[in-house]
């Protein structure tokens, strides 16, 4: 569950800046081997409207004027191309999580590898601690229909992320910086992990350790740290 007091909300930039904000998270992602040729972000804009990628773009190259606007539905409010087959999955989450902002669904490899061999998530390392548990939806189901959409919400909870077995994961936020970079922390720690099992069995942070890894590192500035590092690479 995300921690009070982080003031990290889609707040002051206005609409273009929010469009330029979440098309730099995509391309971040990218060129992160997180998101590969599918994969979508969005951004919560007042009560019923998202931004959100287009579902034809490249996601290596995204611009601005490939975000378009939709409603809780899926309608087209704005822009010239249809949002991806699974805008039900943001949707879904924002009826259900009013907390929530900003929604990344990718497609990252290693957390997909844990869900396929059936390893739970583990945190290995003290950033891997702040997506939470990751529950995981246990069907490779595309979420492109309502009902899917709420069951991942079911799965999801009140917490931070959420794996989906043989398919990818979710990670939400108050804002597209926070959900990007408990992704990016997600798929880190899943390759840790991974890689740890290869030659033997990984220290699993405890209860104590888990409290104070998130005491420290669950904090605007260091999220924003982690963006900022990841943009200049762009």
């Amino acid at each position: 569950m995300a921690q009070a007091g982080l003031q990290l909300v889609n707040e002051g930039a206005g609409v273009d800046g929010l469009k330029q904000q979440l098309a730099d998270c995509i391309r971040m992602l990218e060129r992160a081997d997180i998101i590969d040729f599918n994969g979508h972000c969005s951004i919560r804009i007042g009560e019923d409207r998202i931004l959100i990628n287009q579902g034809n773009c490249q996601r290596s190259r995204i611009t601005a004027a490939d975000i378009v606007t939709i409603d809780m539905e899926g309608k087209l409010i704005e822009g010239v191309a249809n949002p991806p087959l699974e805008f039900h999955l943001h949707t879904g989450i924002y009826r259900a999580r009013a907390d929530v902002k900003s929604v990344v669904h990718a497609h990252p490899k290693w957390s997909t590898y844990l869900t396929m061999t059936g390893h739970s998530y583990k945190p290995v390392f003290a950033q891997g601690v702040l997506p939470g548990e990751c529950p995981v939806l246990d069907t490779p189901t595309s979420i492109n229909t309502r009902e899917m959409a709420d069951r991942l919400s079911g799965v999801l909870g009140d917490r931070p992320a959420a794996l989906m077995k043989s398919h990818g994961a979710v990670a939400v936020g108050a804002s597209i910086v926070e959900a990007f970079v408990l992704a990016v922390y997600l798929e880190e720690n899943a390759q840790r992990q991974y890689m740890a099992l290869q030659i033997g069995t990984p220290y699993v942070f405890d209860a104590e350790d888990c409290q104070a890894a998130r005491e420290k590192l669950w904090s605007a500035s260091l999220f924003q740290r982690t963006w900022d590092h990841y943009k200049a690479k762009l």
